[in-house]
């Protein structure tokens, strides 16, 4: 880990000497990061940091209590460093997230030279005009909402299981952004083409690529602060703002079990992917949902056992994921969050259902803020899981 320290030692640095230099402006605040911009306005940097404490116990209820299984762990969740601002002039932006944590990282495969995967987004957004923007790097693409809104945003400790196993994540590669009015709402389009091996591979091109379109219809117009990528409604909306989504991704030949993630399979399929969501916020309600819909045209096993179980597959199926909750006055907030996972009947796995009922505590609205959840999940015909969660996240 002496590397990790390195990189914030580093950083730390940076923005020390830079400060101390007269020819910049410095401004800060809680929660906003540290931002420097050049006296004659040549580049703008804003340097934030944030962690997240989470502890998790877990409990399969049995009809026999003295052999319920029961499990707690306590781990940094997430830890990252971002940087973002402009170059040269505000047409050159860019944003760089750096992930500290193992579970940032990911296990270590050959396809990244065994090495962990520290650079989670390294991406130059140059815009071309007012309302169209070129994305050019590694980044989330443009795929579910619920993916796309940072971990740091979310309603729940973390995202639900149609995320984890639907979502097309980040990838290295080229988008193009365009939003302009119609009527009193907006329409946004997004449109991508990238490597399709996920992020930080460093091995030629194994598959094909990937394509991704989106397509979002505000027809009551922009919500305040951006919050049609926030979970819950911090801004307290003062008028109903809807948004309305659908997301279309092509994977030619995808080499890892969930597309772009996971394992990397000794066969290669075309994946088909559907997605569409909503978000609803008014006075401190807040609603989302989402659908998935993942499909192999050739089928999604590569290989049976000899015994007729599934060897490899990809992961393959139907997603639904539903949320709604409502903050109080005094900034608590209470939601609850149904989803559902029907996998394709071929790959031989239970469907899973899980129910959760989530409280929390912002005291600097997502930058100081404590979470917790309750969940009950059914895998099939198994006996049913119990989790309970808590979350502080603390970002500067």
């Amino acid at each position: 880990m002496n590397y990790l320290k390195k990189i914030a030692l580093t950083s730390l640095c940076v923005l020390a000497v830079t400060a101390a230099n007269a020819q910049t402006k410095v401004d800060s605040k809680f929660g906003k990061g540290i931002t420097i911009m050049a006296k004659d306005s040549s580049f703008k940097m804003k340097f934030s940091t944030r962690f997240q404490s989470l502890m998790v116990n877990e409990l399969v209820l049995q009809d026999d209590i003295s052999n319920q299984v029961i499990g707690t762990d306590v781990l940094i969740r997430r830890a990252r460093l971002k940087f973002g601002g402009y170059a040269f002039n505000p047409k050159f932006g860019y944003k760089i997230e750096l992930g500290l944590t193992n579970r940032d990282h990911g296990s270590p495969i050959p396809e990244t030279k065994n090495s962990a995967r520290i650079i989670l987004d390294a991406v130059l957004k140059y815009k071309i005009t007012k309302n169209t923007t070129l994305w050019v790097g590694q980044t989330k693409l443009p795929g579910n909402r619920e993916r796309v809104i940072s971990s740091q945003q979310l309603q729940f400790v973390d995202r639900s299981l149609l995320n984890s196993k639907y979502n097309i994540d980040r990838d290295m590669g080229v988008q193009l952004h365009n939003k302009h009015k119609v009527g009193k709402g907006l329409l946004i389009e997004k449109i991508s083409v990238s490597q399709g091996e996920g992020r930080n591979i460093t091995v030629s091109n194994i598959g094909g690529f990937e394509y991704t379109g989106r397509v979002e219809w505000l027809p009551m117009g922009k919500f305040t602060g951006k919050g049609d990528y926030s979970a819950s409604d911090l801004k307290r909306e003062k008028k109903p703002k809807l948004s309305l989504a659908v997301t279309y991704d092509y994977h030619d030949n995808a080499a890892r079990q969930r597309a772009n993630q996971g394992s990397f399979l000794s066969s290669t399929r075309t994946l088909s992917t559907v997605m569409a969501d909503v978000m609803f916020k008014y006075k401190g309600f807040s609603m989302m949902a989402e659908y998935a819909d993942k499909s192999a045209p050739k089928g999604s096993v590569i290989s049976y056992e000899t015994n007729g179980s599934v060897d490899e597959y990809f992961y393959t199926g139907t997603g639904l994921n539903v949320q709604a909750g409502y903050l109080f006055k005094s900034n608590w907030e209470i939601a609850g969050r149904y989803t559902q996972i029907d996998p394709s009947a071929v790959n031989q796995i239970d469907l899973i259902k899980m129910y959760t009922l989530g409280v929390s505590r912002y005291i600097v609205g997502h930058a100081l803020k404590m979470q917790t959840d309750i969940s009950l999940t059914q895998v099939g015909t198994n006996d049913p899981e119990l989790m309970h969660r808590l979350q502080f996240e603390l970002a500067f």
